[in-house]
């Protein structure tokens, strides 16, 4: 099976919030959908944490490395275009591009197989796992209603982050926390992500520190993005001294970039994001990394239902991975399937067993958030 050519689709219109100090907007484009079609006919699909121009323009260098290719050995296709990108775009949106086509290559073979992608990376060791909710942090007040809509959906572990978190005082901090804590309960998971990849974070150690032990008060689950992403001598101190677990690694691309931070011990949960760095192939490869270090996979999901298609799938292949990301409100996780997501009555999320991926997308859904680009 030889892949023909490789199609991408950005999604605007619905595009949620992220708390950004450069705030995006609903027409702005963060996500792009990939399809990889093959010459016999097949098609794959994939997902992309980075603007459609830049998908395209890096599909276009890509193309002489990939067309023609074998569409069912994933992990050497992958690598093959890692290799020669060395000098292009090691990283960034290069590495991004590659991480979708990817991880349709697997969606391709899990097809051609009958298998779920979990049980080609090697088994299963569950079919379903707890979704976090994840949404943005407001007033007290506020986010408090909002967190009891959300545990009414039936979730029962979720994630805050950014808005004004880290960036008033520590009052303010404790007061969102405390309210959090009210909504949810105490029988729920809550985790805190501070979002210091923000542009221009200005907290250091010491309001991390600080911010731990307030957080610890709260019995928070992990304590994420307390820090920019490149200060990796205060993670370490962080992680060995905060009473709560220290998270994070969303922001790193390839396994080689991870390697430094898992040798010093700098996370307790590490949280590689498959549509940015490398696909289903190099995440594999770094949570291997991970639990030979008993350090915790829990893959970042602020993006698709075909992202979060493949975080279930590589939560079923990992034994410690028992929570995976869901990005709540979002037209580009729940509209774009044909059949949706369904909690169970515990809060869970079935793994799909079906072939590949597991997920049939709803085409008017997605012309509708990609100006019917003609992705399929």
């Amino acid at each position: 099976m030889k892949i023909r050519e490789i199609r991408c689709a950005g999604l605007r219109g619905a595009t949620p919030e992220g708390g950004w100090s450069n705030e995006i907007r609903p027409e702005d484009c963060v996500h792009t959908l990939i399809a990889v079609h093959t010459e016999e006919g097949e098609l794959g699909l994939g997902s992309v944490f980075t603007n459609d121009a830049l998908v395209r323009a890096a599909l276009a260098v890509l193309e002489p490395l990939y067309v023609g290719e074998n569409a069912l050995e994933p992990e050497r296709v992958s690598e093959k275009l890692h290799q020669h990108m060395f000098w292009l775009g090691r990283g960034g949106s290069i590495t991004h591009a590659i991480s979708g086509i990817d991880i349709a290559l697997w969606d391709l073979l899990g097809k051609a197989t009958g298998q779920p992608v979990g049980r080609l990376l090697g088994g299963r060791y569950r079919d379903r796992v707890q979704p976090y909710a994840s949404l943005l942090m407001d007033e007290p007040a506020k986010l408090r209603d909002h967190l009891l809509s959300v545990k009414a959906q039936g979730f029962r572990a979720f994630k805050i982050g950014w808005g004004p978190f880290g960036r008033e005082n520590a009052a303010t901090d404790e007061a969102i926390v405390s309210a959090a804590r009210e909504a949810v309960g105490s029988d729920c998971l809550l985790m805190v992500d501070a979002g210091a990849s923000d542009a221009f974070w200005t907290n250091g150690y010491k309001w991390a520190l600080n911010a731990s032990r307030m957080l610890a008060n709260y019995d928070v689950y992990w304590f994420e993005e307390a820090l920019p992403p490149d200060a990796l001598d205060d993670y370490v101190k962080l992680r060995e001294h905060s009473p709560v677990s220290i998270a994070g690694g969303e922001v790193l691309t390839r396994r080689q970039a991870f390697q430094p931070w898992l040798d010093a011990r700098a996370f307790d949960i590490i949280q590689p994001d498959v549509t940015k760095v490398g696909g289903i192939s190099e995440e594999r490869r770094i949570a291997w990394m991970a639990q030979e270090r008993g350090i915790r996979f829990i893959p970042h999901g602020w993006n698709t239902a075909v992202g979060l298609a493949a975080d279930l799938q590589l939560a079923s292949a990992f034994p410690g991975t028992h929570l995976v990301e869901y990005l709540t409100g979002s037209p580009f996780i729940d509209e774009i399937t044909a059949s949706g997501w369904q909690l169970d009555a515990e809060g869970f999320l079935k793994i799909p067993d079906s072939p590949g991926l597991g997920l049939t997308l709803d085409t008017e859904a997605v012309a509708k958030y990609t100006g019917g680009a003609p992705l399929f």
